[in-house]
């Protein structure tokens, strides 16, 4: 399950565009068995889907992808309140029977925020993965942020070039984390839900 913002929503392209659907294509290619559930939410801070997952959880997920926070660095909000909403999605889903396999992808503030602001949001991603001894995607928007011909007018949300390296951001920490073999297709296989 793709838990996010606008940013895995795909907001302002094509669903199939979004990159939770490019890394659906890559899973195939590689022969994994996993359906991508995008839970994307426009506008959503790490509060609201705090409030969401115990509801998104309802089915046993494989793997859980947490991209949240970006709304609440383009509000200012605090950075430690939002450490304790996302602490708070992890701890729910280890309760799962059994638990998924959590990635982390980390945000960064505008920089109009101040230096200040912007390093404490930074960093809250990194040591929370650390904290939480889980894999870690540095950046969601690494190559894509602040490349006008990779974003769409807005220059906050990726066009479908930029969806698909964020997408490929994506696939070089979840990759290693699924077992390959394990999830090939056989007859009479079914797919494993990628939540």
């Amino acid at each position: 399950m793709c838990l996010g913002t606008s940013l895995t929503a795909g907001l302002g392209v094509d669903p199939e565009q979004a990159w939770p659907a490019v890394v659906q294509q890559k899973l195939g290619a590689a022969g994994l068995l996993y359906l991508v559930v995008n839970a994307g939410v426009s506008g959503e801070t790490s509060a609201g889907a705090l409030r969401r997952i115990e509801w998104l959880l309802r089915a046993p997920a494989a793997v859980l992808i947490v991209e949240t926070g970006a709304n609440d660095g383009l509000r200012g909000q605090d950075p430690e309140a939002t450490r304790a909403n996302i602490r708070g999605i992890l701890e729910r889903a280890r309760r799962q029977a059994p638990p998924p396999k959590l990635l982390l992808a980390g945000m960064q503030a505008p920089p109009n925020l101040g230096d200040r602001y912007t390093a404490k949001f930074r960093g809250l991603f990194p040591s929370l993965a650390r904290e939480q001894g889980i894999a870690l995607i540095p950046f969601l928007l690494e190559g894509v942020a602040g490349v006008p011909r990779l974003n769409q007018a807005d220059g906050i949300h990726p066009n479908p070039e930029g969806q698909r390296l964020v997408a490929a951001n994506v696939w070089r920490v979840l990759e290693p984390l699924l077992v390959p073999g394990r999830n090939l297709a056989k007859p009479g296989n079914r797919a494993t839900r990628l939540e």
